[in-house]
């Protein structure tokens, strides 16, 4: 009786990243003595960034990874993160296999703090087009939430995360709780103003970034300060200059006495009640040790990433449950979808030959999605939003032998300015996309592998087509030249934006989770990660996962007070 007491939460939540961190910090701001499990080693905030303050030199590869680990890590190695400064914090191919039904690229990171370590730090609102997407262009299934109902909890998460940007007065992109931002180019400035008398509809904007610029009492309470736009953040930041939960949420729960972090712990499955009719706590497999045990609490939210999330629910099995936690309508790991990011433009201008960059930044320009906002205008479903950089070429010699040698390559010579362009088109969910459980090929710690059957369809390859004439086009218009296409063919999974696979939804026999990420039928179980998205719009996805996390939790805790969970 003692060592179940010792055991048992108010809540347990599943995963440390950027979701489960605003979980945490939610509810146990709110009372609740709360579990938090990490299946990943544990990562203390600055102490445990190992490369951070590194000069180039000091790296004794200059960067790269040996050969041999590149050959033994093919699927990490495609993504630009796994490099020598930030290696340690992806996990390696072999530590957590899966099954590639069709090629698809899982990039992961375990450890506390997960992927919010990693981040590209983009983030922006959805606006009121991108909730009512599925319903008015009839694919997937109606949101049971609109943009009203998360404005609130995108204000609240954005005060305390600290996020840099304008307030553009745009309804497809709305206006945040902004901290100064980030200086566009002259360049992107001037494109920006060129659009504007031929395209009044599209718009060039600061990318709002998860940034301190200017700090505020707030994130000094937590103690973060100003980002020093090293532009190194991969290798996690020792002033908290970005959004992580390792710098933000973890240690404010940490500091209420509430939190009780779990690292090195594999969750296998919710363990449901067959007489109380709700689940009653967790099993995890030690990480080291491979030791089963249980941890029990009245509700427990799942955020170990989107993917992971449907392993565990669908590991989850009963005789309630034969086929996973919640999946009475067999959807559990169907229509899951991504970000389409294999399409990118370059050009080049003649233009500002007196002016170039200062120092750096870690943001970008940014151009909200203008492809079928307001009616459908293509021969494609949705659009995609860009992100636009511009910055002068240089160059120099390599010739000469010591002092010369030195005096050439530091002797740099500024060329034209290079402009590029990448897409981030939205992908539609269907059922033809779907991950599934392989229970006769087990990963190293006896659980079954994860199938994944994702891939391209013709809606993409027409958004990107559109996208290559539309940039053209745009390009033309302010005057610059040289353009060129790319289309990396690159497999899904390398955007790291995965979703789906436990929908939000109106209705059980077509969804998962009904508006307040609650299972439909297994009420006391929330998801608030990447799983629980019905569809995956243009924008990135990490703001809105926080926001869906803080208004979740808030949720429970007034049933719990209430007596209704």
């Amino acid at each position: 009786m003692n060592s179940t007491k010792k055991r048992t939460y108010d809540a347990i939540v599943i995963g440390s990243g950027i979701s489960g961190g605003w979980a945490a910090k939610e509810l146990c701001e709110k009372g609740l003595k709360t579990l938090v499990l990490e299946r990943g080693r544990d990562v203390k905030h600055i102490e445990d960034y190992p490369t951070t303050l590194m000069n180039p030199w000091e790296f004794e590869h200059r960067g790269e990874l040996p050969l041999e680990v590149q050959k033994a890590n093919p699927i990490a190695n495609r993504c630009y993160i796994f490099k020598e400064d930030a290696a340690h914090f992806v996990v390696k191919d072999a530590e957590h296999p899966y099954i590639q039904d069709k090629p698809f690229d899982w990039i992961r990171g375990y450890q506390v703090g997960g992927k919010s370590l990693l981040w590209a730090r983009h983030t922006q609102r959805w606006s009121k087009y991108d909730f009512e997407g599925p319903a008015r262009d009839n694919f997937a299934v109606a949101w049971p939430i609109g943009y009203d109902d998360v404005a609130p909890w995108y204000s609240h998460v954005e005060k305390f995360a600290g996020i840099a940007g304008n307030r553009d007065g745009l309804d497809t992109l709305p206006d945040g709780e902004f901290l100064p931002p980030f200086e566009m180019s002259c360049v992107e400035t001037y494109f920006k103003e060129k659009l504007k008398e031929k395209y009044p509809q599209r718009h060039v904007i600061s990318a709002r970034m998860a940034h301190l610029t200017k700090p505020q009492p707030i994130h000094l309470q937590q103690g973060r300060g100003k980002c020093m736009n090293r532009t190194i953040c991969q290798r996690g930041c020792p002033f908290g200059g970005y959004f992580s939960s390792n710098a933000s949420t973890l240690p404010w729960a940490a500091q209420t006495g509430k939190m009780t972090l779990r690292p090195n712990s594999v969750v296998h499955s919710i363990i449901f009640d067959e007489k109380k009719q709700r689940a009653t706590g967790v099993r995890v497999l030690d990480a080291e040790t491979k030791e089963m045990m249980e941890f029990y609490a009245r509700i427990i939210f799942v955020n170990a990433a989107a993917f992971n999330t449907n392993l565990i629910l669908l590991n989850s099995t009963s005789n309630r449950f034969p086929n996973g936690l919640g999946n009475d309508n067999g959807l559990m790991g169907k229509y899951v979808a991504f970000h389409n990011y294999r399409a990118r433009v370059s050009a080049d201008f003649d233009g500002f030959m007196d002016r170039t960059t200062d120092g750096k930044r870690p943001g970008s320009s940014y151009m909200p999605r203008f492809r079928n906002v307001y009616q459908q205008e293509t021969d494609f479903l949705r659009g995609y939003a860009t992100v636009l950089w511009a910055e002068r070429e240089q160059s120099f010699s390599s010739d000469g032998i010591g002092v010369d040698l030195k005096t050439n390559i530091t002797a740099r010579r500024l060329g034209n300015w290079k402009v590029g362009m990448l897409m981030m088109g939205e992908t539609i969910p269907k059922d033809s996309n779907y991950l599934a459980l392989d229970k006769q090929q087990l990963d190293p710690f006896g659980m079954p592998k994860l199938k994944i059957s994702i891939d391209y369809d013709d809606n993409d390859e027409r958004m990107i087509k559109d996208f290559f004439e539309q940039s053209e086009a745009m390009f033309s218009s302010a005057g610059f030249r040289n353009f060129k296409t790319s289309d990396s063919h690159q497999a899904p999974g390398l955007d790291i934006h995965e979703m789906g696979g436990v929908r939000m939804g109106k209705d059980p026999q077509t969804s998962l989770l009904n508006a307040w990420n609650q299972l439909h039928v297994c009420k006391n179980v929330f998801v608030t990660d990447g799983a629980c998205m019905t569809s995956t719009s243009t924008q990135n996805p990490s703001l809105t996962y926080m926001a869906l996390a803080a208004r979740a939790a808030d949720f429970a805790v007034k049933e719990l007070k209430t007596r209704k969970l």
